[in-house]
């Protein structure tokens, strides 16, 4: 939050977050802050007795503590203090500023239809037949390509760029440095030179996505790049041509996934996470960081390692890599006396 704003009460909050008071309800809160840091406006969340020590050693104003913690501070009382902060921080958000209309600057076809309601930012370029629903908002610099659809209420940060048949899902939000639509990454070899296979697909984005920072999703070479509602991509993800992943996924930086995969509906990647081409997941898998498969996986669960794993055997085989170099050692020492007994 902003300084200079004026905050709320700690009843008001209450009612905003659905947690009980204790404590004085006119407490004023200004802000959310992380634990630890000394503020008599700021309001943090406590989930265990350690946070809420180091939080009572501070000057901040107000805590949100679930059952069983109590404090002499005044407090939210809420059963998932991680939830109700997360309300806090929604209220103290400020959105980026974008003009009602579409901005004097921006260029917008003429075949193409932009809902009156819509927001077109400065510089932005909506190309013929593209769609932008009510409610939509577009930041300056965007490039919204021939025929692509926007659906209602989403939003499309500063230089988001759609090539061209993309179609985003009402509420999606798209951040900036995103490429929805570029070419798939298609090449035969004709003997001489690689030749290029045209991508002549399209990308479709469900309701709810929100895909993060400079993350691309190429075009499929025919039909269509999917990515399911409510589904949530990280920073740097690129997700290649006919990609299929279901609803409410998660998917975290760095990750790759190939051309021709598909991922099943409540799928979750760790960072640096990896799929071959052609490969299945079944829904309600969990990856974890630096886990790659080549291979279909069937069966829902924790997977971990290169290549992936069920969590304990992948573990176990990731704790052995260090002790390896003296396991050579002493299979080559052994060899050694195999064949001096050998020799006797």
């Amino acid at each position: 939050m902003a300084d200079g704003t004026i905050g709320w009460t700690l009843g008001d909050l209450a009612a905003l977050v659905g947690g009980e008071v204790e404590g004085d309800p006119g407490t004023r809160i200004r802000r959310p802050v992380s634990a630890g840091v000394d503020d008599p406006e700021g309001i943090t969340f406590c989930e265990s007795a350690d946070y809420l020590a180091k939080a009572e050693a501070t000057s901040v104003g107000a805590l949100i503590l679930p059952p069983g913690l109590s404090s002499s501070k005044p407090a939210l009382r809420h059963p998932v203090p991680r939830l109700a902060f997360a309300k806090v921080l929604a209220l103290a958000d400020r959105a980026l500023p974008i003009e009602a209309g579409i901005h004097p600057t921006a260029i917008v076809d003429p075949a193409a239809q932009v809902d009156p309601s819509a927001c077109v930012g400065a510089y932005a370029v909506v190309e013929r037949s593209a769609v932008v629903e009510a409610g939509a908002r577009i930041y300056p610099f965007c490039y919204i390509g021939d025929g692509c659809r926007i659906g209602a209420k989403a939003t499309l940060y500063p230089h988001a760029v759609l090539y061209k048949d993309v179609s985003v899902g009402p509420g999606s939000i798209i951040h900036s440095g995103v490429v929805l639509g570029a070419d798939g990454f298609g090449f035969m070899w004709d003997g001489q030179r690689r030749f290029k296979i045209p991508q002549a697909g399209s990308v479709e984005l469900g309701a709810g996505v929100e895909l993060g920072a400079n993350t691309t999703v190429d075009r499929a070479t025919t039909g269509t790049t999917t990515i399911g509602a409510g589904t949530k991509i990280d920073n740097l993800v690129q997700i290649a041509h006919n990609v299929t992943i279901g609803e409410h996924g998660a998917i975290a930086s760095q990750t790759g996934i190939a051309g021709s995969s598909t991922l099943g509906d409540r799928i979750v990647m760790g960072g640096q996470s990896a799929v071959g081409d052609h490969v299945t997941i079944t829904a309600d898998v969990t990856f974890g960081g630096h886990t790659g498969s080549a291979k279909d996986i069937s069966e829902p669960g924790a997977y971990f390692g290169m290549p992936a794993q069920p969590v304990g055997d992948g573990l176990r085989s990731y704790m052995m890599v260090p002790k390896l170099p003296d396991l050579a050692r002493r299979i080559r020492e052994l060899e050694k006396k195999v064949k001096e007994l050998e020799s006797q």
